[in-house]
């Protein structure tokens, strides 16, 4: 078994490489790079010269990947070490001097020109390969005392070590590190909380703008919300979240982060605490509901079928399912909010918000009723294969009632892959909600998908991307794995036998 899981494990690792490297692929060289600009607020208002806009358009290109860009002024500085008296204008003995300079550097640098001022800057298209080499060298973050390089901070302490902080009790701190607490417990899901390593997906652009693409779905949302804070210099009433203070120079501190952590801390960055649940716990609220609906109405009407099989019953009951799995996804979706909307259930989740129960219930409704369907015809069919078996016909000899064969042997037989299915339903679940939450307005991860290949945030497409796959592999490697907890006969082997 150990050798079963390690296997899955490395195929499971390769899988999510080929996805992600073929998504992230497509997505970078497929789709036109100035569609970025047409949701950046940021962009008419900046580029409002032809100069500035070839500047802001390098800037953000470079941010993403796609090039190394170096500016006007840049490039004169670099350039200086050869000529001194080097300037941006572009003359030809400037052309000259930049010329000489880019040929000494690696990879294929173009010289180019502003187009009002004609100043020179220079750019470099990076390759696919190469960006997608860049992804995964920096895929996994690891704290350590030195992972802070401050010129302008010499003195800064550099340890990791164990202590009762004066603002969250006893934890595993660090200076010198990115993260302040680099281990620590609170009772916030799932209680145990780590940042000696994280994943760094890329920073999103131009939604979200400058936010990495995990704190986007993992951050609270609407309103930030304040409550009593323990701080090192005392208690205070502060939306700020305590348990995300990272370096910061003391230097740059303002007023307010003087007064919460005293003068000269190195960890005053922070971020705020919201009212309304993060994107991944939104969809996962939905989606789990989602499941249980499912489940609860396909094991038993499923069961029933099975049981009277061939019966009018079952034959009306198969064509109807046989209907709804034909039924147009958006039409299931737009009749279930018409219901809904006679009983008082909003049709938009924005209409009551996260603090009302009641905003939640339509979409879950429609993600279980997405899956009963099939889920049904599935344990229908299951049931009645095993109705056939060695077992059932040994039962029948005993002289056990169908019922009871039913109940005792069938179905817990058939609850072993049915059960063992739950985890990649749930995640299957959050995963194909990106319609029911785009017609809700729901702000979870499936509608985040959405809008990030309307908005041209491919650092969030390629980020959601690797998310999404890594939780289905991991929800079918625990299917596995609970089905051997479920049946203790099953023995996972390399050669997936008994």
């Amino acid at each position: 078994m150990k050798k079963y899981i390690l296997m899955r494990i490395l195929r499971s690792l390769v899988s999510i490489f080929l996805v992600t490297t073929l998504i992230y692929t497509i997505v970078y060289t497929l789709v036109p790079r100035n569609l970025i600009f047409k949701q950046d607020p940021q962009y008419n208002k900046i580029a409002k010269t032809p100069d500035s806009k070839a500047d802001y358009e390098h800037t953000v290109f470079e941010r993403m990947g796609y090039e190394e860009y170096y500016s006007s002024k840049e490039l004169q500085e670099k350039a200086s070490s050869l000529d001194k008296s080097v300037t941006v204008e572009g003359t030809d003995a400037n052309r000259k001097v930049y010329k000489e300079y880019l040929d000494g550097l690696s990879g294929n640098w173009e010289l180019e020109q502003m187009p009002e001022s004609k100043q020179f800057y220079a750019v470099r298209q990076v390759p696919i390969y190469e960006r997608v080499f860049d992804f995964y060298a920096n895929l996994i973050q690891i704290d350590h005392p030195w992972k802070i390089q401050d010129a302008e901070n010499p003195d800064l302490e550099r340890y990791i070590r164990i202590e009762n902080d004066p603002a969250i009790g006893w934890s595993v701190v660090g200076s010198g590190t990115q993260h302040k607490y680099l281990l620590y417990f609170n009772g916030v899901f799932p209680f145990v909380h780590q940042n000696f390593l994280t994943l760094n997906l890329g920073n999103s652009y131009p939604t979200f703008s400058g936010q990495s693409v995990l704190e986007v779905i993992t951050q609270g949302q609407g309103q930030t919300e304040s409550a009593e804070t323990s701080f090192p210099t005392g208690k205070k009433m502060s939306s700020v979240n305590i348990y995300s203070r990272s370096y910061k120079n003391p230097a740059k501190m303002d007023e307010r982060d003087i007064r919460n952590f005293g003068e000269g801390d190195n960890y005053s960055a922070t971020k705020s605490n919201y009212t309304d649940p993060s994107m991944i716990v939104n969809s996962s609220i939905i989606g789990i509901i989602g499941v249980i609906i499912s489940y609860g109405l396909a094991i038993p009407i499923g069961s029933v079928l099975a049981r009277y099989k061939n019966s009018t019953l079952d034959s009306v009951s198969t064509a109807t399912l046989t209907f709804l799995l034909a039924l147009p996804t958006i039409a299931l979706v737009y009749l279930v909010r018409l219901l809904g909307s006679f009983i008082g259930l909003p049709d938009s989740f924005p209409t009551l918000g996260a603090g009302d129960w009641r905003s939640y219930v339509l979409p879950a409704v429609i993600l279980g009723l997405l899956s009963t369907p099939s889920l049904t015809i599935w344990i229908r069919r299951y049931m009645i294969d095993q109705q056939s078996s060695d077992y059932v016909r040994f039962a029948r000899a005993k002289g056990l009632s169908e019922k009871e064969i039913m109940q005792k042997h069938i179905f817990k037989n058939a609850m072993v892959p049915i059960v063992a299915g739950i985890p990649s339903a749930i995640i299957l679940v959050i995963i194909g909600a990106t319609l029911t939450e785009s017609v809700f307005a729901f702000p979870g991860m499936g509608k985040m998908l959405i809008d990030s290949v309307r908005a041209a945030n491919n650092t969030m497409v390629v980020g959601l991307t690797f998310i999404f796959t890594s939780l289905s592999i991991l929800a079918n490697l625990l299917g596995d794995l609970l089905m051997t907890v479920l049946d203790p006969r099953i023995k996972l082997s390399s050669k997936g036998g008994k």
